[in-house]
């Protein structure tokens, strides 16, 4: 294909859906493309509704790629006896690893280091582990004690300097991105329409009520407008932006808190994850991913501009000092980072710390009539896209089926497969230009599924196409066509940053950015 007939579709496409997203009048406008966005337009979608999502920048482009990276139970909510809430995150979190996405989402074992003077003590932290393990119905093995030999084993870095005990227990991990992407592909599947980098510039209205937006195409400049039954405004940090929009000078309905991360090289594979206990309440995470180890994270009220949030040195100075606490120095050199992200929680407005404000999920009606919905974490956020469907129930303007079915029986994302099965595959290929190596085809298969057939495919028909972008990771050229051509990838970070891992892991040379870049435009 040649770069210009390229150019053509790339511009074809994008003026296509803008075309379908002019055409008649939705019944549900989402406007965010983040956990929310994508998770109430997945399902919407499957509950019948004619749904379009739009996003200012990527699909996750902001916080809900900035996550800590965890579906998990939350061990920290025994603390505050928060039991319910433990069980039912749990039951989530086994849901997603078995029948939704377990070509997403992977097992991980996490170490809770108990040392002397701290605190929490041996016993406390075993009987909690114990019921955390409980309350997921022991599905991934009893929570139990092991010596500092056994934990140093799984986690190299682990500082035995006055180490008592060690409390172990199971969790989940996922690339927040991917999950992003195939959620978006889930919603696709069903029948959305969705066009990220299009921003809204205004919102529509008839006789006081919000029937729509209009839009600016950040790629061409080109504008035009959606109509829509019922707008959701899920922006995320910037949920009360377009609350004024509805409504000049309303007043904020939530804050928002800096969670900063530092992604580090380290000397050996880790095979275990610290939750290592900062104070009574805080702890700090240290999480095998990626083939790096990522570190975090911070608290604290955020006041600026959503657009430019990031870490300072500040940031970088808490997350190592509170690591340290339970890692050795060596491997806190601030030279092994190889690059660091933040994001933003946006929280219930009110008095207080923002540590201890509570993390829900926070839903309210403008004067205009647009549902606005702000909050919520990853491991649930099927849980919010069918509390969001709930809300649009009560709001005649859209037709909803009383009898619908629940959206939450399990509608896997695209892609659901065995990853071992799909790494054999792949590895076994009978045409040898389209096979890949061991690491390549399990990298492969743990963030695409079946799909990744597909990229394979790609290698088959453009052998050039199974070279590793950067030699030290185990991302392919592939992927950047397969981004370009089905994720709706358009600029050089929604490749390297969210479709694959060539950022996270500090592999984005100015060479591999400007070949992207040649690729997006080829």
């Amino acid at each position: 294909m040649t770069a210009r007939t390229h150019q053509h579709d790339t511009a074809s496409s994008r003026a296509h859906t803008r075309e379908e997203l002019a055409r008649g009048t939705f019944d549900l406008l989402v406007i965010g493309g983040g956990i929310l966005g994508t998770s109430a337009a997945w399902t919407a979608t499957q509950a019948g509704l004619r749904v379009a999502m739009v996003d200012s920048g990527d699909f996750a482009g902001a916080t809900s790629s900035a996550s800590s990276k965890l579906v998990h139970g939350g061990l920290r909510y025994l603390q505050t006896g928060n039991v319910r809430l433990v069980a039912e995150n749990h039951k989530e979190r086994r849901s997603l690893a078995s029948d939704v996405a377990p070509h997403l989402v992977n097992h991980m074992p996490f170490l809770v280091p108990i040392y002397s003077g701290g605190p929490h003590g041996a016993a406390k932290m075993g009987a909690g582990v114990f019921l955390y393990s409980a309350l997921s119905a022991f599905g991934d093995g009893m929570g139990r004690l092991l010596s500092p030999n056994q934990a140093k084993r799984l986690a190299p870095g682990l500082r035995t300097d006055g180490l008592r005990s060690v409390a172990a227990y199971s969790d989940h991990q996922m690339n927040d991105s991917r999950m992003a992407v195939m959620t978006v592909r889930a919603a696709v599947d069903a029948g959305a329409v969705v066009l990220n980098h299009a921003e809204v510039v205004g919102l529509r209205t008839t006789r006081g009520r919000v029937t729509g937006a209009d839009l600016r195409d950040r790629v061409d400049g080109q504008e035009f407008g959606i109509d829509a039954r019922l707008v959701l405004n899920a922006t995320g940090p910037w949920v009360d932006r377009l609350r004024d929009m509805e409504q000049p000078g309303v007043a904020p309905s939530v804050r928002l808190s800096k969670g900063a991360h530092l992604v580090l090289r380290t000397p050996e594979p880790w095979r275990a994850a610290l939750t290592i206990p900062v104070d009574k309440y805080r702890v700090s995470f240290a999480i095998p991913w990626e083939g790096r180890l990522l570190l975090g994270t911070t608290d604290e009220e955020y006041t600026g501009d959503p657009a430019e949030v990031g870490v300072v040195p500040g940031d970088v100075d808490q997350i190592l000092g509170e690591a340290a606490l339970g890692i050795d120095a060596p491997y806190l050199n601030p030279d092994n980072i190889t690059y660091s992200f933040a994001g933003l929680r946006v929280l219930p407005g009110g008095p207080g710390g923002t540590s201890s404000a509570k993390r829900e999920t926070v839903v309210t009606q403008g004067r205009g009539g647009m549902l606005s919905v702000a909050g919520g974490k990853w491991t649930t956020y099927r849980h919010i896209g069918r509390a969001i469907l709930e809300e649009l129930r009560k709001v005649t303007a859209v037709p909803l089926a009383e009898d619908m079915s629940d959206p939450l029986k399990t509608v896997p994302l695209p892609g659901l497969a065995s990853p071992e099965a799909i790494t054999h595959r792949i590895i076994i290929d009978r045409d040898p230009g389209a096979r890949l190596d061991p690491l390549v085809a399990r990298h492969l298969a743990s963030h695409y599924g079946s799909l990744a057939m597909d990229i394979a495919a790609l290698v088959r028909d453009e052998p050039g196409l199974g070279e590793r972008i950067h030699p030290d990771g185990p991302d392919i050229w592939a992927q950047v066509v397969f981004a370009r051509d089905r994720e709706w990838a358009v600029t050089v970070d929604d490749v390297l940053r969210r479709r694959t891992t060539v950022t996270v892991r500090g592999l984005d040379t100015s060479e591999v950015r400007q070949r992207t870049e040649a690729m997006l435009r080829d």
